[in-house]
Formats: structure tokens, sequence, C-alpha cells
């Protein structure tokens, strides 16, 4: 026992001895460590509602995620990619790769195009969110999260093309949904009930294919992601005029001078805080069926999703704004 507290002290004396003399780099090439950070994916259908940037945002400016790439979704999916790709240069993170899945008739209103134009269509094109996805899951099984924050019909393409290797995906971390809280419910009062949510809705397939694929499920159903960037909030946001603050700040006057609506409400920013700390949304096990009409309704049955019927959203936002401002360190 004494001998080995003995060696015990030696090799942590050596070890101290490498490190004064510079040798640390030399141990870490041998046996590198970590990063600790968790690869994700970002699918969205940013350019019409704000909060797609707002959950991009928090996405890369996080120190526990790797974002290894965007897909855009739903709509006009090239000039939903010019965003994103203007965005991520704007925040500093132009080497992360966009990818465009296939193009849908959309009936929402494109409410920043007019920042997303500004930015050239590649002369090559863009890659294809398909293949970009599937490619990414087969160098990395098990390993990567999949953020969907849009009508899922690039989920469905996917499983469509292979679902093999769809289910090889670590989980799916979704915004959609509603269990008991519908549109405009901030929880204050008596709930009134359910209601189709617009990403599942869209797309009923493919919401359908997603909910029994069998890859873990993580649900920020309407019940929990009604969160509003209050006029205070905003300028403590906004006055700090960083890059990624300045562009967001530009996105959301086109958004608001589109709706006429002065206060975003960051829905999809929740399921990006959920996969960084699910703390902020815990969730329960539930069995999802989709109706006909697009309600998502709780079953018996084994669950397939893990859903957050509640969240804190002072708590949120105290999460939220020191994560944007601490961007520019990371």
């Amino acid at each position: 026992m004494k001998e080995g507290r003995i060696l015990k002290k030696l090799i942590v004396a050596s070890l101290a001895a490498l490190v004064g003399a510079g040798c640390w780099g030399d141990l870490r090439t041998q046996e590198p460590a970590p990063s600790g950070k968790q690869k994700v994916i970002f699918d969205t259908d940013i350019g019409d509602d704000i909060d797609d940037a707002f959950a991009l945002a928090l996405a890369v400016s996080s120190p526990k995620l790797e974002v290894i790439g965007v897909t855009t979704a739903w709509g006009n999916t090239d000039l939903r990619a010019r965003l994103a790709e203007r965005l991520l240069k704007a925040m500093g993170h132009g080497e992360i790769p966009v990818a465009v899945g296939p193009k849908t008739q959309a009936s929402s209103t494109f409410t920043q195009a007019r920042w997303a134009e500004v930015e050239p269509e590649p002369a090559k094109g863009w890659p294809d969110a398909t293949d970009f996805t599937l490619n990414a899951i087969r160098r990395n099984p098990g390993e990567i999260t999949l953020i969907a924050v849009a009508p899922f019909s690039n989920v469905g393409a996917l499983l469509d093309r292979d679902a093999a290797t769809f289910r090889k995906l670590k989980k799916v971390v979704l915004m959609g949904g509603s269990i008991h809280r519908r549109y405009g419910d901030l929880g204050y009062l008596p709930d009134r009930g359910p209601e189709p949510e617009y990403n599942i809705m869209m797309d009923l397939g493919s919401s359908r294919k997603l909910f029994a694929s069998g890859v873990p499920i993580d649900m920020m159903p309407l019940d929990s992601t009604q969160l509003k960037l209050d006029e205070t909030m905003r300028d403590t946001l906004f006055s700090q005029a960083t890059p990624t603050t300045d562009a967001l700040l530009s996105l959301y006057a086109e958004w608001s001078a589109s709706t006429g609506n002065p206060t975003p409400t960051l829905f999809d920013a929740m399921a990006v805080a959920a996969a960084i700390d699910p703390a902020l949304c815990p969730t329960q096990p539930m069995h999802i069926e989709i109706d006909d009409k697009g309600f998502t309704r709780p079953v018996e049955g084994a669950p397939n999703a893990q859903v957050c019927l509640d969240s804190d959203s002072d708590r949120f936002f105290h999460f939220y704004i020191p994560a944007i401002l601490n961007s520019e360190r990371h």
C-alpha cells in the first residue's frame, strides 16, 4: 500500500514537471482529449417566422454544440439557404455547410426575403440536404442529434431514402405539436385545449413517419415553447452591438415590419436550449399519435417520444441571452 502511494506521488510529480517544461502538448497529441461537444444538424424553415434565426444563433453560440450542418426545409429552400448562409457568415461561422431540402408549396410569408437575397447563390448550387445528412450519419453513427424546427419534409425524405441510416441518429429534438395548450396560451389561464401545430400539420405524412421511426425523440410542443422576447429583453440583447446581435436585429426589423408584430415568440429556440441543457425543459414519456387534422394525441402504448409540457420562461431567457452575448468568446 505504501509503495503504491509513493508511485502515485512520483507519477503526479512527473506530470507536473512535464507541464512545467512545456511538454504537455506532446502528451495531448498521443492521447487527444474528447471535445465533449454534441454534434448537431439544424433543420430549419428559416425566413418566415423569426424564431429560427434566434434558434440558429443559440446553436452556433453554444460551446456545448458542434453544428456540423444546416439544412433548409419547406417552401423556397434555396432562399432559406441564402439566409442561413448569410447569418452564419455574420456570426463568424461561414465554415458551417448549408444544404437544401426538397422545395414544397408553402402558403407562409417569407418575411426576411430582402435580407436573404443579399447573399448570392453558390456557383455550383447548394448541396442536397438528404445526401448531406445521410452521409454525416454514416460517418458518425449514433453521435448526431438532429434539431428539427421546420415542417418535417426533410425528415420524410431521409426516411424514404434510407430509413436504416436515419435510425442511426442519436436522437431528434423537435419543436412541434400541441398536447394541452394552443397558440396564445401562455399558461396563466386554464388550458383551452390543444390545436394542430404548424410544423406537424404542414406535412402529416412525414410527421407520422418520424414518430414511427423508432429514433429517440425529444418533443417541445406549444405547451413549453411560447417564450416571448419582450421589449426589455430585446433592448438588452440588441444594445450590445455584437456581430450576432446586429444580424438578429436586422432580421427582427424585417420580420416585425412584415408582420406588424413587435414581440417575437422563440418557439424554436427552446428545442436548441433543450439539446444543450435538458433541465431547461424536463420531459415525460408519451406515445404520440397524429390524427388526420394534425392533432398530436397522447394515447396508450409504448412511449415514442419524451415530451416537455412546461418550461420556465424566466429561466430560459436567463440562459438564452448570456449565451448569445458570450458567443464572441468561443
